[in-house]
């Protein structure tokens, strides 16, 4: 089983940007442990802070992988590119969110990729990625 998880804008700060939100963590500190969880998945790992690179990234792996699980950050409020690559995908992708966006500013609350989207969790910290591969795993393959 192949799986991309793919961070958007500002995800490359996580462990210093806004710790009371996002935690303490850095993605890299917690992919280690989340690829020892599901030995039997093959977990790439993709940021970018540009629409267009995540677009093609998907593009790239979303007619071959099992799964995405994807956290677009603040384009997650404003793309239609981002809602209209997912549709055109083979593979299910899994919208995740670190923070639960409903507890913040009203502009969070409304999400421009999640009918695109086989699903969407936020709200459990990084343990968000955990609960989306844990799916893909039990619900797509291997």
């Amino acid at each position: 089983m192949k799986i991309l998880i793919l961070n958007g804008p500002n995800l490359n700060l996580l462990g210093k940007r806004e710790p009371g939100i996002y935690g303490n963590s850095s993605f890299d500190d917690y992919l280690p442990k989340l690829r020892a969880k599901y030995p039997n998945a093959e977990i790439a790992y993709f940021q970018s802070n540009v629409e267009g690179e995540m677009i093609n990234k998907m593009q790239e792996v979303g007619f071959t992988y099992d799964g995405i699980v994807l956290n677009a950050g603040a384009y997650t409020h404003t793309s239609v590119a981002l809602h209209d690559c997912i549709r055109s995908l083979k593979c299910a992708v899994i919208e995740v969110h670190i923070s639960n966006v409903h507890q913040r500013e009203e502009f969070r609350h409304r999400s421009m990729i999640s009918s695109a989207c086989k699903g969407v969790i936020c709200g459990f910290g990084l343990d968000s990625y955990r609960l989306a591969v844990d799916y893909l795993v039990n619900n797509v393959g291997i």
